[in-house]
């Protein structure tokens, strides 16, 4: 994980080129559609136009602490005390492995994993919950043959049930390779928006030399003080982990017990995350700390060393449902965001949703849709 920070803080420092070929009369970079950020979000929207042939230009910073960079990047087709199924995940689930396969592909990489999750149950209720979905709904469930397996690595007492198929996508990876790419490609510029820079016409977007259709914002947590969609109900949620070393302990599972325990690499493991709602800044704190360590000394078997303690604020939103489209007044200005803790998930979907409605004006579901906030985004 420091590897990548470091090398995330190198990238940051390179010279960055100008993305497109500027026009030599006017000085200006000509393109369809222009992008801010390149979390999740950005990248798969990117994608999705790109494939199509849809001219963009990203403006992103690079930032070790956002909410794409610091996830788990856990795909989990289930959720809550009651185990129910999460929001369209039979839909989601094989459009996102199909869709991590594929852009794993265009970038040489692999990004994606099946690791299911062995749930520890914390207190019987707990595990009554599991048996009795499980009697109604076998699917995404499975009662394992054997609860003593775990025994050697875990204190608990009240057996366990798995989760499956669950998987895993490595998000550090897949934005560094991307980012890699489009800035290869001059098709990222690597700094921070400013909006103050920008000019909205009802023909035309412009920003400092950047001559653009539309504008897209995919910048997570920002777009809340946007003054475009600051009327937007978001919920922003800070979240914590650590990253930490198991001595002479290797996964193939993701294991939870109030808490995730997500391998990585090597013997190196995810620990989250927090959700809080109420929260002074966007760093880590020692109150977190303290807390998981103690949490993770009661159940691992093993002695376990700290490497990293990182934090985030994510873009939720009260409804837990995506912002997805067009400004009901400024038809040239969208946002793609608000995917919460389920972007790894939502993110793919959506961003093709998205892409076919800006080529050939095809429908975004009404759940996602920011027009279902068509009156609150027309106040001023």
């Amino acid at each position: 994980m420091n590897d990548d920070i470091n090398e995330l803080k190198r990238l940051s420092n390179e010279k960055k080129p100008i993305a497109q070929d500027p026009s030599p009369s006017s000085g200006f970079v000509q393109t369809e559609t222009l992008i801010i950020g390149q979390g999740i979000s950005g990248t798969f929207l990117s994608y999705y136009l790109q494939k199509s042939g849809v001219s963009f230009i990203i403006i992103d910073e690079s930032k070790p602490n956002t909410a794409s960079k610091a996830a788990a990047g856990i795909i989990n087709p289930v959720t809550g005390r009651r185990i129910v199924k999460t929001w369209m995940i039979d839909e989601l689930l094989p459009f996102a492995l199909n869709a991590y396969e594929e852009i794993g592909n265009h970038l040489n990489i692999n990004c994606i994993t099946q690791k299911n999750i062995v749930d520890f149950f914390a207190t019987p209720q707990m595990r009554n919950a599991f048996i009795n979905r499980y009697k109604e709904d076998k699917q995404y469930l499975n009662n394992p043959s054997d609860e003593n397996n775990w025994l050697n690595n875990f204190h608990y007492d009240f057996g366990y049930g798995e989760i499956e198929p669950c998987y895993l996508v490595d998000v550090f990876l897949l934005i560094n390779a991307f980012r890699k790419k489009m800035l290869a490609e001059n098709l990222l510029i690597d700094e921070r928006f400013d909006i103050n820079e920008l000019a909205i016409n009802e023909n035309k977007i412009t920003y400092k030399n950047i001559s653009a259709n539309k504008i897209i914002f995919c910048d997570g947590i920002e777009s809340y003080n946007n003054p475009y969609f600051k009327n937007l109900p978001f919920a922003p949620n800070k979240g914590e982990a650590l990253i930490i070393e198991i001595e002479n302990f290797t996964a193939k599972n993701i294991f939870k017990k109030g808490i995730n325990l997500v391998p990585l690499k090597d013997n190196l493991f995810w620990v989250g995350s927090s959700y809080e709602w109420n929260f002074e800044n966007d760093q880590p704190t020692e109150s977190f700390r303290k807390m998981t360590e103690m949490i993770l000394k009661e159940w691992i078997k093993s002695d376990f060393k700290i490497h990293d303690h990182i934090a985030s604020v994510r873009p939720a939103t009260l409804e837990r449902r995506p912002f997805v489209g067009f400004h009901p007044l400024q038809k040239n200005v969208g946002i793609f965001n608000g995917m919460g803790t389920k972007g790894c998930s939502l993110a793919p979907y959506f961003a093709n949703q998205f892409a076919q409605n800006i080529i050939n004006n095809s429908l975004i579901i009404p759940e996602v849709d920011i027009n279902r906030f068509a009156k609150a985004l027309s106040k001023n």
